[in-house]
């Protein structure tokens, strides 16, 4: 097995503390996560069960397993060890989903990276993961062109779909006769507990991402978790949702979690409102995710109850802040809450949820799961009184870790000492926690905004200006100001037909005195086409500061 050098990871003292839930003490110390998503199945009879439906096709259990098998052996003779890294670049199809757990099933490492990022950060991340192979969509292939150029490691590409002469004749691999040669019998390499099973890239909406390293044991543990408490998915549940497979948030939500509880998903290349209803009526989606951003546009489509929504039993969110009008409003169309969550790539997954309350609490991301701790504390690290503002600090199934600490003048070992002190993960998110142990989200501490001494979180006062009707989309950040420190400013998409003149902004903020205090009004107003926001629709702060 290939070993991961020493200073790959950060030194021991800083690391955080995992727990372990007593509930799930039992799962195993030698496992392979693919063995335990897929094979597991299998061993127990649910190989006919349907584990992946894409557009009019369906795969079982057995069907995947197979398609597995035959990519990993096709790895294994190319030359990938255990630990190795492959990266992956893919929409989701069922291809992406077999290319996963292929790689996890010959005990390599998977970093799944965004289908948008540019050459740049595509170089940066082949290289900082010393990926072995990299795995692309050949729509998706122009900036891994203009990046290849950059690799150092002698990184290899395998292209899925187009053809494959000319696949071959610009020195790539062909994913399909790397496919037609694999044989289906394969056995699982077994990983210790503390093997990586994953490497999550942050999405760089602070600079270039950062490697979150998972461990095999925490990060199957985490997806008990969060499938126990919030999904409750088991066989005859079908997840859907549009976050891509090869990002973190979609890799955590669709590859982990039903195939954990013996489930389905539905996969949706690329999100748009007629599209996801059309497979919520299709496939009789059982469970709905996604940002709030999709929530509300979901709300807007005009064709929205001409589709069967019957099959929906849960609707989940996080990623942003859902807020209590969009709450309120999908249940009034759609007669289902919405469990709003809190996660991160740092913690692979959930650590709260709405769903530990008998109904959803509004403006809240709800309670810790169980087998995580969380605290709010003050500057001085004391815990917090009841409704203060403060950082959230936790420890639970899995934590904070960065890969390859020590290099570019040690910046991740600098955030590694940030982000864990004393075994506790620094979540960077300002909060408040009530009485029962809800907790609301105020703002990540770099986006709060100080002026003239007040804190002001955008997520308040992006949620009153876009309760204007004219308003499409907004993000709100704060502006160096000689007087007051910062002033908030407020970036706005209109809908069609309406135009950001002097005269609307005077009525927007008339508009929006009768919902927010004059403190927290916008001083600067800008009108754009749209936002700057990753590819799962979270909003990109830094782009419009």
């Amino acid at each position: 097995m290939a070993k991961i050098p020493e200073n790959y990871l950060p030194p021991k003292d800083t690391w955080p503390e995992y727990l372990v839930p007593e509930e799930f003490a039992d799962t195993p110390m030698e496992l392979n996560i693919a063995d335990y998503l897929i094979d597991r199945h299998v061993r127990e009879g649910r190989g006919d069960n349907i584990a992946i439906k894409f557009a009019d096709k369906t795969f079982t259990y057995a069907q995947v397993q197979t398609m597995v098998n035959k990519f990993g052996n096709a790895l294994k003779a190319a030359g990938v060890e255990a630990q190795d890294r492959v990266g992956i670049r893919l929409v989701n199809t069922p291809q992406a989903v077999v290319v996963i757990f292929a790689i996890e099933k010959i005990g390599a490492i998977p970093i799944p990276t965004s289908p948008l990022w540019s050459s740049e950060e595509v170089a940066f991340v082949v290289n900082n993961a010393e990926m072995k192979y990299f795995i692309v969509n050949a729509p998706l292939m122009g900036p891994v062109e203009t990046a290849k150029a950059h690799f150092e490691y002698g990184t290899k590409v395998i292209v899925i779909g187009g053809n494959p002469d000319e696949v071959k004749s610009s020195g790539h691999l062909s994913y399909e006769e790397m496919m037609e040669k694999g044989a289906p019998q394969l056995d699982a390499t077994m990983l210790k507990a503390d093997d990586i099973g994953i490497i999550l890239y942050t999405s760089g909406t602070t600079g270039m991402p950062k490697g979150c390293v998972h461990f095999v044991r925490p990060a199957i543990i985490e997806a008990r978790v969060v499938n126990k408490y919030v999904y409750k998915m088991k066989p005859g549940d079908i997840l859907g949702g549009a976050a891509p497979v090869s990002f973190a948030a979609g890799f955590g939500t669709f590859t982990l979690l039903p195939f954990e509880g013996g489930a389905a998903m539905s996969l949706l290349p690329k999100f748009s409102p007629p599209d996801m209803m059309d497979l919520v009526q299709k496939h009789k989606i059982t469970v709905l995710t996604g940002l709030p951003t999709a929530y509300r546009a979901l709300m807007k489509f005009p064709d929205f109850k001409k589709y069967d929504f019957s099959s929906i039993r849960l609707c989940t969110s996080g990623g942003d802040a859902l807020g209590a009008e969009t709450l309120q409003g999908w249940q009034e169309l759609t007669g289902q809450p919405i469990w709003e969550g809190l996660g991160g790539t740092e913690m692979l997954h959930l650590v709260t949820s709405n769903t530990m309350n008998p109904e959803p609490v509004p403006n809240s991301i709800g309670k810790a799961l169980p087998g995580v701790n969380i605290r709010v504390v003050d500057p001085t690290g004391n815990d917090c009184k009841s409704g203060d503002v403060g950082s959230m600090i936790l420890k639970g199934p899995s934590g904070t870790l960065y890969w390859k600490p020590y290099v570019d003048d040690e910046r991740l070992l600098k955030s590694q000492k940030k982000g864990v002190v004393n075994g506790w993960n620094q979540m960077g998110d300002a909060v408040f926690m009530n009485e029962d142990g809800n907790i609301f989200f105020v703002a990540r501490e770099d986006d709060m905004i100080k002026s003239s001494g007040y804190r002001i979180g955008p997520s308040e006062v992006e949620e009153a200006i876009a309760k204007h009707p004219a308003v499409a989309d907004v993000g709100v950040v704060g502006i160096p100001d000689p007087d007051k420190g910062q002033i908030v400013k407020a970036v706005v998409v209109l809908k069609p037909g309406q135009t950001g003149d002097d005269k609307f902004t005077e009525q927007m903020l008339e508009f929006l005195k009768g919902h927010i205090a004059i403190y927290k009004l916008p001083r600067v107003f800008e009108y754009v086409a749209e936002l700057p926001r990753t590819p799962t629709g979270k909003l990109l702060r830094r782009k419009l500061r």
